[in-house]
């Protein structure tokens, strides 16, 4: 074979094996690949990781005894805390997180403390403090009636006389539990009252159903207006035709607590549940009144006594629900995080359960309400409170202690 002939087989052989190499190219990508191709001519984006806040609650404030209630002035400029003791006194935490000697407010000669569920129970500060120096409380009293009362804050030495009180409302309580007691100014300037459902259990009188007891409802009135207040035009039954003019939803066996988003006005009702299930209620900013949330046809989602229901009620269940397991068994409603230390906690809901000292946030994913446990402890949560700057805190009436909601992530 002449040297021409040489190299035309190598120049076929060196052509075979490219063209096999070819094929089993070919092979490993058409026959091989058991993922289908994709074409995407948009550029890739990456994945966006969401940080997953990792919840604790930092000690705050200690010394109180029994805390029901936490609230805060509506200057974001003052960063002092105000704490309802049951026994009927409100103290104050400086903004270097001490107990103040002096409260601002004692009326322990008042109010009717059974070492339970009675007491001192809810406060809220006008939306005008600064120039009106209105604050508002509900407690117990001896004759065991719910009383809402104004006082008026004496701004130079910053303490309340009792002798400035102005009952609003007596609501005679007929049993010694289920007495509500939240506080709450909404966005519109109203007050809001959270009120039990007269307590005993399974609601044996129907009250919550009662369009004509004030006794498991929420409650709304304008106290800018009229002496001692005004009823709201667009209350539901404000003509007192259909039920008492100062209800504003109804159904609720003890709301224990209620809150409004300082972002959007949403308002969130906890509801504490009879043997199974807790509860919490939503009403979108702009919601109409007259929402009947079921009690006691209900508890949460789920039948409870239907002996008294009619076919025709429109009942509004709740946002979510949880059950009794794990040693749960009474819910306490928080707020909304709009604080700026942790951005990670924004918009979710934080609540509590009582007796499992487990502390959760709950948020709308995907259109849907989400729960999520945030973190285990031995507190007895007995409520939360939202600081002017929108910081959250709670309190352990175990101990008397106030803690701080942080992200130890960040």
């Amino acid at each position: 074979m002449n040297r021409k002939q040489l190299e035309r087989v190598l120049i076929i052989v060196i052509g075979v094996e490219l063209l096999a190499a070819l094929g089993i190219i070919v092979w490993a990508v058409f026959i091989r690949n058991d993922k289908p191709t994709i074409t995407n001519t948009q550029p890739v984006t990456p994945a966006v990781v969401t940080h997953v806040p990792k919840v604790q609650p930092l000690l705050y404030a200690q010394g109180l005894t029994r805390p029901t209630a936490i609230a805060s002035l509506p200057s974001t400029t003052d960063k002092r805390l105000f704490v309802t003791e049951a026994a009927g006194q409100v103290r104050v935490i400086t903004p270097d997180a001490q107990l103040a000697n002096a409260p601002l407010l004692d009326i322990r000669s008042r109010v009717l403390d059974n070492g339970q569920e009675m007491g001192l129970l809810g406060l809220a500060f006008h939306p005008k403090f600064a120039s009106n120096s209105y604050m508002y409380v509900d407690y117990v009293n001896k004759s065991q009636e719910t009383i809402i009362a104004r006082y008026t804050v004496d701004q130079k030495t910053f303490s309340a006389d009792p002798a400035t009180e102005k009952i609003l409302l007596k609501i005679k309580q007929p049993y010694v539990n289920h007495n509500g007691g939240a506080l709450v100014f909404g966005p519109n300037g109203y007050l809001y009252i959270g009120t039990g459902d007269g307590g005993s259990a399974g609601d044996p009188e129907n009250r919550a159903q009662n369009r004509q007891e004030f006794l498991g409802k929420i409650l709304r009135i304008d106290v800018d207006h009229g002496d001692p207040y005004s009823i709201p035009k667009d209350n539901p039954f404000a003509e007192g035709k259909g039920g008492k003019p100062e209800i504003w939803a109804l159904g609720l066996r003890n709301p224990w607590r209620i809150s409004f988003d300082s972002k959007t006005g949403d308002m969130y009702i906890a509801d504490v549940g009879q043997d199974k299930y807790e509860e919490v209620d939503f009403e979108k900013t702009g919601t109409a009144g007259g929402q009947n949330y079921g009690w006691r046809c209900k508890e949460g989602l789920h039948d409870f006594n239907t002996s008294s229901c009619t076919a025709s009620a429109i009942l509004t269940d709740p946002a979510f629900e949880y059950t009794h397991d794990e040693n749960r068994c009474s819910i306490t409603g928080g707020y909304v995080y709009r604080g700026s230390k942790y951005p990670s906690l924004a918009g979710k809901y934080f609540y509590a359960d009582y007796c499992s000292g487990q502390l959760y946030y709950a948020e709308q994913v995907g259109g849907k309400w989400q729960q999520t446990l945030a973190a285990s402890t031995q507190f007895g949560v007995s409520t939360f409170g939202q600081a002017a700057d929108g910081e959250l805190y709670l309190a352990d009436i175990k101990t008397g202690s106030l803690y701080h909601l942080t992200d130890s992530k960040q």
